[in-house]
C-alpha cells in the first residue's frame, strides 16, 4: 500500500489503463490543460499523444454523443465534465440514447461509455456550478451510478467502471481530490455495486455518500469520545446499490441515518430511507433520519454555503437526537476547514 491523493490515484488508473488498452480515450473540456481537471488528467496528452486526449467545445450534448458514437464502435471513451452542472445540458443523450442504446439493439451493441462529474461545493461559486445531481442520472435503467469517496476507491471504481461493457457515471467532489488515502499500485477493480463499511459500530448507522462519509467519519470520532459507536456505511455505487449491507447494518444497530450530498427531495436519500424503512422496519427504533442539502438553490457566498451543505456537526446533533443525547460540547473540536484546505483548482 501507498498513501497518495485521490487526484493522483484517479490519475493513476486512467494512465494504466490507456497503457493497457488502446481504445481507451479521455475528452472533455480542459482535460489536456495545464491544471487537467484538478491534476487528474495532467501530462495525458504528452504521454499518450492529442488524439487519446484531447479538448472539446463547449458543446455538452454534442460531445456526449461523440462518446456514444464511439463506444458503439468498439472504444472506450471516458468523458470528462468539470462540473456536473452541464451533464444536464446532455441529459437527452445519457437518457435517451446512452442508457437504452444496448436494449434498443438487443444486446448486439455494447456502450463501454465513462462519464467522469465533478460534483459539490468549492469556494463559493454559485448557484450553476455546485449541484451532485446523481440521483438524476441513477434514475434511469441501463446506467451505473459510481460515488468514489477514497483514493482506493476512486482508481478500483474507475478502472471497473473503464472495462464495464455498459455505460457508467463516476462523480468525484471536488473536495475529495485532496484526501490521502492508502492504494495499491497495481492495476485492480472494485466490482460496481459493492458497500464498504468505513467503521464499524453498534449504536447507529450512518449511510454516507462522497464527501459526507469524511463528515462522518469524523462525527463518528467525536461520538465515540461519549462512547456511542457509529457504523458507517460508504455505498460507493448508488447503481447497482447494495442494499444488503446496509440492511445488515441496521439490522443491527436499529437507527439509520442517511448523511446525502445532494437535495433530499425525491434524492437518494429517500431511496435508502424507503429500502430500509421495508428491509428493517421492524428492527428500527426510530425513524429514518436524512441530511442533505437545503431546499434553495446552490447558494454564492461562504456564510450561505456553510448553513447550506450538511456536515459532521449535523451528523452528530442528528445522532444525539436519535439517541436522546444531550449535546455534545464542539468547542474544542477541529472540524473540517474550507477556508485552509481548499485552494481551488488553479
Amino acid at each position: 500500500m501507498r498513501i497518495i491523493t485521490y487526484r493522483n490515484a484517479i490519475h493513476e488508473a486512467l494512465v494504466q489503463e490507456m497503457s493497457r488498452d488502446p481504445s481507451v480515450f479521455v475528452y472533455g473540456i480542459g482535460v489536456p490543460d495545464f491544471k487537467g481537471i484538478f491534476g487528474s488528467t495532467s501530462g495525458l496528452a504528452e504521454q499518450f499523444g492529442a488524439d487519446r486526449c484531447f479538448d472539446t467545445p463547449l458543446a455538452e450534448d454534442t460531445m456526449t454523443g461523440f462518446g456514444l458514437g464511439a463506444a458503439i464502435n468498439g472504444m472506450r471513451p471516458v468523458h470528462v465534465h468539470m462540473r456536473a452542472d452541464f451533464m444536464l445540458l446532455a441529459v437527452n443523450q445519457i437518457a435517451n440514447m446512452i442508457s437504452s442504446y444496448a436494449y434498443a439493439s438487443a444486446g448486439k451493441l455494447k456502450v463501454p461509455l465513462v462519464i467522469r462529474a465533478v460534483i459539490g461545493r468549492g469556494w463559493g461559486q454559485g448557484f450553476q456550478h455546485s449541484k451532485s445531481a446523481y440521483s438524476i442520472f441513477a434514475h434511469f435503467p441501463g446506467l451505473k451510478v459510481a460515488v468514489p469517496a477514497t483514493p482506493g476507491d476512486a482508481k478500483g471504481l474507475l478502472i471497473s467502471a473503464i472495462r464495464d461493457d455498459n455505460p457508467v457515471i463516476v462523480m468525484e467532489h471536488r473536495l475529495l481530490y485532496d484526501v490521502f488515502g492508502d492504494v495499491p499500485e497495481d492495476p485492480y477493480g472494485i466490482p460496481l455495486g459493492e458497500a464498504h463499511v468505513l467503521r464499524p459500530g453498534k449504536d447507529v448507522t450512518v449511510v454516507a455518500v462522497s464527501w459526507m462519509s469524511v463528515e462522518a467519519m469524523k462525527a463518528a470520532e467525536v461520538m465515540q469520545k461519549r462512547g456511542i459507536s457509529v457504523e458507517v456505511i460508504d455505498p460507493r455505487t448508488i447503481v447497482p446499490l447494495d442494499e444488503d449491507i446496509i440492511a445488515k447494518s441496521v439490522t443491527k444497530t436499529g437507527r439509520c441515518i442517511v448523511a446525502d450530498n445532494d437535495w433530499l427531495n425525491c434524492g437518494f436519500s429517500a431511496e435508502v430511507a424507503a429500502r430500509v424503512s421495508q428491509l428493517c422496519f421492524k428492527h428500527l427504533k426510530s425513524p429514518v433520519a436524512r441530511l442533505g442539502y437545503a431546499p434553495t438553490p446552490c447558494p454564492c457566498t461562504r456564510p450561505l454555503e456553510n448553513c447550506f451543505y450538511p456536515n459532521a456537526v449535523d451528523i452528530i446533533r442528528t445522532i444525539e437526537k436519535q439517541l436522546g443525547l444531550s449535546p455534545t460540547d464542539l468547542s474544542e473540536e477541529d472540524f473540517y476547514s474550507y477556508e485552509h484546505r481548499f485552494k481551488g483548482p488553479f
